[in-house]
């Protein structure tokens, strides 16, 4: 007798793939489908079509053209500068808010939301202000790859800080203290039993900050000078592009950035769905 179990009809299991379950319904998903091709498909594709407007060979052109890998090469390199320092910076906010109390916490909690609120390009005339040719405090970034740095670092904070924040608060205090009635140091704990559970948290801030970083333009147009090979960075490229009337090459820069954030954003999502795949099997 065949133990073997029966796979089910292929007719059954594409009825099964179709099948619509939830609360909202079949309504409920048309809907938000087709909000999601007016708001983003839409333009995606609008973009992409402009981009091959000369063929394969005027795209290919426009993204390997000197001048464009320039300042995708500057995008990029800068981009994970910023991300690697969000890492460290990011985690320890977060450290901080969560097993630290002191006075105006609460402030700076709400502090680190603020560059979601607000305007990038003030982020830009704020730091030209202190770190620009006047600086009232002697440290001149700009039109340099530091003053880049610091510009992406302040829109990419919270990425990292809010990743990790309330993994942190739902960690077991009695584990650490566990460890450390054994005779574990503070390192010793947090790298072999907070960085394994914080590690997918600080791993998916830093995809969101590195993506958010590759297609930034407010907070740097003004403090990085935009000087080809040194600090143009990717969107300042496009913005020159579209002024000296080149929209095919524009577009083309763009999709290229979209690619990069879109390959980024789907490593993010199939890494958190095996690991929570695994968190499932582990229970």
């Amino acid at each position: 007798m065949d133990d073997k179990p029966r796979q089910p009809p292929r007719a059954s299991r594409a009825r099964s793939w179709l099948r619509v379950t939830g609360s909202v319904g079949p309504l409920g998903i048309g809907t938000a489908v087709l909000w999601l091709s007016l708001i983003v498909l839409l333009p995606l594709a609008a973009l992409t079509v402009k981009s091959f407007e000369n063929g394969w060979s005027g795209f290919w052109d426009a993204v390997t053209a000197p001048s464009a890998l320039d300042s995708l090469k500057v995008t990029v390199l800068v981009s994970i500068v910023v991300t690697l320092i969000n890492v460290v910076m990011g985690t320890l906010v977060a450290w901080v808010l969560v097993r630290d109390e002191f006075p105006g916490k609460g402030f700076v909690n709400a502090l680190i939301d603020l560059p979601f609120a607000l305007p990038t390009i003030v982020a830009s005339i704020v730091l030209l202000a202190l770190y620009g040719p006047e600086s009232p405090i002697g440290i001149h970034l700009n039109a340099t790859q530091p003053g880049l740095v610091v510009a992406l670092a302040f829109v990419t904070l919270p990425f990292v800080v809010r990743s990790v924040q309330p993994v942190l608060i739902e960690v077991d205090r009695e584990v650490e203290q566990a460890a450390a009635s054994l005779g574990a140091d503070n390192w010793t704990t947090f790298r072999t039993i907070l960085l394994p559970t914080l590690g997918p948290a600080i791993i998916s801030g830093a995809g969101l900050a590195f993506a958010r970083a590759i297609g930034e333009y407010g907070s740097v147009v003004l403090i990085g000078g935009g000087i080809p090979k040194k600090t143009q960075m990717a969107s300042q490229y496009i913005q020159q592009q579209i002024e000296v009337d080149r929209p095919v090459n524009a577009a083309a820069v763009s999709v290229a950035l979209l690619v990069i954030s879109f390959l980024t954003l789907l490593v993010l999502r199939i890494f958190a769905d095996r690991t929570a795949r695994r968190e499932q099997e582990s229970r």
